[in-house]
């Protein structure tokens, strides 16, 4: 029988060690520099760096504490007043445009991740929604100047809120979206701050229809929602009738909502309608928004529970979330990183 030739053996690339190089990266210290050794597989395979890896740095980078500061200064105040602090607390110069990037990265990256719902499910929750208008910038698609012919206008953040009745700690989400992106986000955040199934739901805020009809949507028979008493006290303090005591006229009124007597301020307003050919008609808006709002103003109700009757906890929260940031004097975003921002901004504001 003829001898089996023997089997080839396929080549095993083994690690050569190359020269120490330096490696430089940058701490809250300052910069931190070590000889790096560097293995390639094989004399042409790719390059293997065993210290960059087990220690998580790159080279000319930035560790994660140092990342930290940056992104913290960086969701705060401007990038270049980031920059500014950096060097007062930390000694280190870094400039505005890598507080920036990193600032944007790492708040593009912290908006992906959910928040974990509590094991017990509230007995109540306090849902809000508002919306407020952040200044946005859209560049030209094209051209080598991309400064010229850019488009400058105003979007409305959305905000909502979610907690417990018994607690003060609520759990924020913000969008630059549409409705039903809004209205989804509203959601997780409810579940986030303890919906169940047995759970009460007390919405409050102003009466736009894009809010109740989100709200109503969400909850259905789970939830009541509540239009922002102070909201309607505006348009009954527009509604002058009696020119000699406007403010008694106006606590009068006030008064009978919160006994639940709506029926009474409206007839006290359809007494003093305006004129077909009038220019302004503040009596006639006043009655038109209670009347298609009847069924939200029970306000006896939310008293007797010692449930919320305004919505200055969502409205107060746009300033120290969205605007202290996104607001800044001189300062236009592009919406991915107004996105970004808002982001970052929620997650500080929700303490992750």
């Amino acid at each position: 029988m003829p001898t089996p030739k023997p089997k080839c053996r396929r080549a095993i690339r083994r690690p050569f060690a190359t020269v120490k190089k330096r490696l430089k990266w940058q701490t809250t210290f300052g910069w931190v520099s070590v000889a790096e050794e560097q293995w390639r597989l094989g004399r042409r395979g790719p390059l293997l760096r065993p210290f960059c890896q087990r220690a998580g740095v790159r080279p000319r980078g930035r560790s994660r504490r140092l990342q930290r500061a940056l992104v913290d200064f960086g969701a705060e105040e401007s990038f270049a007043r980031a920059a500014v602090r950096v060097r007062e607390h930390y000694g280190l110069d870094v400039a505005s445009e890598q507080v920036r990037q990193l600032t944007l990265t790492h708040g593009a990256q912290i908006s992906a991740l959910t928040v974990r719902p509590p094991q017990r499910a509230a007995a109540t929750l306090i849902r809000q929604l508002d919306g407020s208008m952040i200044p946005i910038v859209v560049p030209p698609a094209q051209g080598p100047d991309r400064r010229r012919g850019k488009q400058l206008l105003w979007r409305e953040a959305r905000l909502c809120l979610a907690r417990p009745q018994d607690s003060a700690t609520p759990c924020y989400g913000a969008t630059l979206g549409s409705v039903a992106v809004t209205g989804a986000l509203w959601r997780d955040t409810a579940q986030a701050a303890g919906l169940g199934l047995r759970t009460h739901v007390h919405g409050v805020g102003d009466g736009a229809e894009w809010i109740l009809t989100q709200f109503q949507e969400q909850s259905g028979a789970q939830g009541h929602y509540l239009v922002d008493f102070y909201h309607v006290s505006e348009y009954l303090a527009a509604a002058v009738i009696n020119p000699k005591a406007p403010q008694a006229w106006r606590r009068r009124q006030q008064g009978r909502l919160l006994e639940n007597k709506v029926t009474s301020v409206l007839r006290a307003l359809a007494a003093h309608w305006e004129s077909a050919d009038s220019p302004q008609a503040p009596v006639r808006a006043a009655y038109r928004y209670l009347e298609q709002r009847h069924a939200h103003l029970d306000y006896a109700g939310a008293r007797a529970q010692g449930w919320d009757l305004g919505s200055g906890e969502i409205k107060s929260a746009h300033r120290h979330v969205v605007q202290q940031r996104l607001k800044l004097a001189g300062s236009w975003w592009k919406e991915p990183n107004a996105e970004a921002m808002l982001g970052l901004r929620v997650a500080r504001a929700n303490q992750h």
